[in-house]
Formats: C-alpha cells, structure tokens, sequence
C-alpha cells in the first residue's frame, strides 16, 4: 500500500462516500432529529463529526460544503 494513502479518505464502493463524509451525514441526521428538525448549527455538528473521526475545520467546512452544493 502507498505510505501518503489515507483509507478514511477512500470513497466506499457502496455509496461513494469517504468514512468522514458519512460521519457528517450520520451526525446531521442524528442531530437533526434530536433538535425535533431544527437546523443543525455547524459548530454544533463539527463538535459531534470530530468525536468520531479525525477532521480539522477547514477540511469539515470543505467536505460540508460540497455535500451542500454551496460553492
């Protein structure tokens, strides 16, 4: 395996989501429900994401954004 290949940062074949991709989504989702459907404020869904994986707040933002469609 090459030593600069990060395995969270490898698209799953299933979804094409990353494992970091799928931490946000999971952490919306869960969030969401627990604010009754309310909008998730970001820093609030960064604080849960980065319980469970590895992520800095510009990398959050970028993958965040993208997933959104905002530009």
């Amino acid at each position: 395996m090459h030593p600069h290949i990060n395995l969270a940062d490898i698209p799953d074949v299933r979804d094409g989501l990353t494992r970091k991709e799928r931490a946000i989504l999971y952490c919306l989702k869960k969030t969401q429900e627990e604010l009754g459907g309310r909008n998730v404020p970001t820093i609030m869904l960064y604080g849960r994401v980065v319980e469970l994986v590895d992520i800095s707040q510009e990398e959050f933002q970028t993958l965040l954004s993208r997933m959104v469609g905002v530009r």
